[in-house]
């Protein structure tokens, strides 16, 4: 946005603080509609397995978990390390949304957009593919204390 140019004449002036105060709160607006946009924001993930979904806000906080009586399969830790993977999944799936939100809202101002954005793939980077089949067990899972494994005798 064009600073105003001051000097010339007084309803020169004046036109200009006009188009300048009206540049001002037309950006003040989408900024302000940038923000209810993005609080919005939610992202959801299932588990590979399909146990658990977790949503989060755009903050990244959890709003919401469910399980499925899948988590019967499933030691303490395991099911720990797929609760936690399945919420930085949710949380990653933020930026792409925040992103557009940005372009679409305030996209004339590249470097806030790009701020915010980076900001957000900062905190909430793309999890690490897991090579492990959540299906199968490891031997540690197995032999977890709070798990008998497959033997049904000994529960």
């Amino acid at each position: 946005m064009a600073e105003p140019t001051f000097g010339f004449d007084g309803a020169r002036t004046e036109q200009e603080l006009e188009r300048w105060a009206a540049g001002v709160t037309a950006k003040a607006e989408r900024y302000q509609e940038m923000q209810r946009q993005v609080t919005g924001v939610t992202g959801t993930a299932v588990s590979r397995d399909g146990v658990v979904t977790v949503v989060v806000d755009s903050g990244g906080a959890v709003t919401d978990i469910r399980f499925t009586d899948g988590i019967r399969n499933h030691t303490g830790d395991a099911l720990s390390r797929l609760v936690s993977e399945t919420m930085r999944t949710a949380q990653s799936r933020i930026t792409d949304q925040v992103a557009e939100i940005m372009r679409t809202t305030v996209g004339d101002d590249p470097a806030t957009v790009e701020a915010v954005v980076s900001n957000y793939r900062q905190r909430f980077p793309e999890p690490e593919p897991d090579q492990r089949d959540p299906r199968r067990r490891s031997r540690e899972d197995l032999n977890d204390d709070d798990d008998f494994g497959d033997n049904p005798f000994r529960r």
